[in-house]
């Protein structure tokens, strides 16, 4: 998919987790809920990082690019030296190690870790980088309009002032681990599930996902996951821009007023 697509999406399955919590009764703080969207939001676009004309390759001006290219270089080399005789060869690695669960999860690890032991600055790091993310990904149009330091001063306010408030007791830094030192343990939970819901999202295109790689299925270790054929679609087609992106919204906006308890 698209990246307003993939952040939409990322936005809406953090809300929904939200909504699942308070019918556990674990609500989130309401800070919560809105930095876990948005840090789903940019982190639905992180998978990319192995394409360089992805929205995530512009994003951080020369330094996303070149990670891109490193990223890129590396998923390549993994699949080479991991690919069994069924799987094709390739001359790039786009939709290949950053697009499967092992990535997610060793993503979301690492930022979680970053979190906890490296204090305030690192959350604020954290913070920047997945909200200058969302705004690329939901406010695209106005991103390319205007310049890249205006963006990244959007996400630095944004960081620092969501900070702030997480940081005040009750509003969320605590949420799910709550013993000390554990503060902020959460944040790579939504980084985690941004990375899956894009690639869930990519699994229903015509070119499918290898999200369960290094699982081997029959003779191939990347094998695109996907629907059958029939229902899958061409990113950037009108099904993604005309039934998917409003289902996102919708379902975003109804979990999020789950979240914050209007239907209890």
């Amino acid at each position: 998919m698209m990246g307003p697509a993939h952040s939409l999406s990322g936005a809406a399955a953090w809300l929904a987790v939200g909504a699942v919590a308070a019918g556990v009764d674990h609500a989130m703080p309401w800070p919560t809920l809105v930095v876990g969207a948005l840090i789903c939001a940019g982190a639905a676009l992180a998978p990319d990082l192995d394409h360089q004309a992805a929205t995530i390759s512009r994003a951080f001006g020369p330094i996303s690019r070149v990670l891109c290219k490193i990223i890129e270089h590396l998923a390549h080399a993994v699949y080479k030296a991991t690919r069994m005789q069924g799987d094709p060869r390739r001359a790039g690695g786009h939709r290949t190690l950053t697009h499967t669960w092992l990535w997610a999860v060793l993503i979301g690890g690492g930022f979680s870790a970053a979190a906890v032991y490296g204090g305030h600055w690192a959350v604020l790091v954290i913070l920047f980088i997945h909200m200058v993310l969302a705004v690329e990904g939901l406010l695209w149009r106005q991103a390319r309009m205007s310049s890249d330091v205006l963006v990244w001063l959007l996400g630095a306010t944004s960081a620092w002032v969501l900070a702030d408030v997480l940081d005040n007791p009750g509003n969320g830094k605590d949420w799910l681990f709550t013993d000390p030192g554990q503060h902020y343990l959460w944040i790579g939970l939504p980084i985690v599930l941004g990375s899956l819901v894009h690639c869930v999202g990519d699994a229903l295109t015509v070119s499918g996902c290898p999200i369960l790689w290094p699982i081997p299925i029959g003779r191939r270790r990347w094998y695109p996951m996907g629907p059958p054929k029939f229902m899958r679609f061409r990113a950037g087609s009108w099904v993604e821009l005309k039934v998917l992106t409003p289902v996102f919204f919708l379902a975003g906006g109804g979990c999020a007023l789950g979240a914050l308890g209007v239907f209890g």
